[in-house]
């Protein structure tokens, strides 16, 4: 009879942990399935606005910097049409027009795109900066909008390789070969300041298509910098 009720007392505490058992899985798996289980994934970080958007503060800087230089060189272009003496300067001057000018159309798509300020009206000879790159006008350093209102607010740095009003105005008045020698000086001048913009670009900018065109902007005018020097040791 011992036997008998001791065999009983076993398989009652077998039955009463397998229930144990089960109970707990289901009370597990209820957790689990309200989002509360470790490593639950209903909850996740939010997307870096960064990458999400696409760019970074060193690609407008790049676009609303390389407008207005861009500018300048086509503004310089268009004087050697009538001005230059040489075939191959004019053959050059017209190459560096129409390889910029759908460049600024384009940066200024990705300025209208990115909701920041598009430079509007830009000066082709940019008051104030001298051959070596000066801060851009009505631009300020510290982040505010300057005064001035030069249409490109809130930013404060300089632009290698622009030429001083004077640099163009002797340019302007400049003819034959007089011009083709100060319009070749200038120019690889002017094309070693965009070098200079692009390689910032590359190394801090974030869109894939503005450090694209940036890297186009260094090979082609490393290119036409070569060309210019040979045109300037000849004539």
């Amino acid at each position: 009879m011992s036997r008998t009720l001791l065999r009983r007392a076993l398989v009652a505490g077998v039955s009463l942990t397998a229930a144990a058992v089960l109970a707990g899985c289901g009370s597990s798996d209820d957790h689990v399935a309200a989002g509360g289980g470790h490593g639950s994934p209903t909850a996740t970080a939010p997307a870096d606005s960064t990458s999400a958007e696409g760019h970074n503060a060193a690609d407008v800087m790049f676009a609303q910097m390389m407008i207005p230089h861009h500018q300048q060189a086509v503004a310089m272009a268009d004087l050697a049409a009538t001005r230059a003496a040489d075939p191959q300067v004019k053959q050059l001057a017209a190459q560096i027009k129409d390889a910029q000018a759908p460049e600024i159309a384009t940066m200024s798509g990705w300025l209208t795109a990115w909701g920041t300020p598009t430079p509007s009206g830009a000066p082709t000879t940019m008051p104030g900066m001298d051959h070596g790159g000066t801060a851009m006008p009505g631009i300020n350093h510290g982040g505010s909008a300057a005064p001035t209102g030069s249409g490109m607010p809130g930013m404060d740095h300089s632009m290698p390789g622009m030429m001083s009003d004077a640099d163009m105005t002797r340019l302007a008045a400049a003819s034959g070969r007089d011009f083709d020698r100060r319009f070749l000086t200038m120019m690889i001048a002017h094309h070693e300041g965009a070098i200079t913009m692009a390689r910032t670009e590359a190394a801090q900018g974030a869109s894939a298509d503005a450090k694209a065109l940036a890297g186009q902007i260094a090979t082609t005018q490393q290119t036409e910098i070569d060309t210019m020097k040979t045109i300037l040791a000849r004539i």
